[in-house]
């Protein structure tokens, strides 16, 4: 019989278990607090296997956001929000989902691109840029089914899809921080709610209000 080791082979590799672990700390604790020796004991893995995969920290923090994208964007590709024939439903299932998966500790359902870019936007202009792709790339992803729902309903003003697209974004991350000062996750909830109200209401604007031909 083999010996048992504390490591758990499903876990996948040292790398892999390397951003897991940097998913889970840096969003209960922040970047600057993390340590790598701290990195390499949730991982279960060497220093020298950390410098192996990663020359510093700075460039596990790229590789974190990247990694954050990849598995995200898997999630939500897969989502049903997809499954609905009209695109506001399609909107609207969105941020439905976004809202069903706030639950348990904070740590658990906020984002680490979101953490890391208010941390060290200025100081680490590399980690900046790959949280700036991956939560504008998350964004791009609404942008067909609000424009398909603005031409479905003739909805014309001075927004744009891609600039609601961002602000579901903007919403989303501030619900996060304010969940985060409260230590209440019902706070990023009303938040959610809240953007729900607000793209229902653009969806049914006046003429009177500019919004329709």
């Amino acid at each position: 019989m083999a010996r048992k080791t504390n490591i758990d082979p499903d876990r996948g590799d040292a790398r892999t278990r390397l951003l897991d672990a940097a998913r889970d700390i840096v969003r209960s604790q922040g970047f600057a607090a993390t340590s790598v020796d701290q990195l390499c004991k949730a991982a279960g893995v060497t220093k020298g296997a950390f410098f192996h995969h990663f020359a510093n920290k700075e460039a596990l923090g790229v590789a974190a956001a990247q990694y954050w994208s990849e598995t995200t964007g898997a999630l939500f590709a897969t989502a049903p929000y997809h499954d609905h024939a009209d695109p506001l439903d399609r909107v609207l299932a969105y941020v439905d989902f976004r809202r069903d998966i706030i639950a348990g500790d904070l740590e658990a359902f906020t984002c680490l691109v979101g953490t890391m870019t208010q941390e060290v936007y200025h100081a680490h202009p590399a980690i900046r840029e790959a949280c700036a792709a991956s939560i504008f790339g998350h964004a791009a992803t609404l942008e067909p089914d609000i424009e398909a729902a603005m031409k479905a309903r003739g909805i014309k003003g001075d927004w744009t899809a891609a600039s609601l697209a961002a602000h579901t974004q903007a919403v989303l991350q501030g619900a996060f921080i304010l969940a985060k000062a409260a230590d209440d996750p019902a706070v990023a909830i009303d938040g959610v709610d809240h953007l729900k109200r607000y793209i229902t209401l653009l969806f049914q604007a006046s003429p009177m209000g500019g919004q329709h031909d």
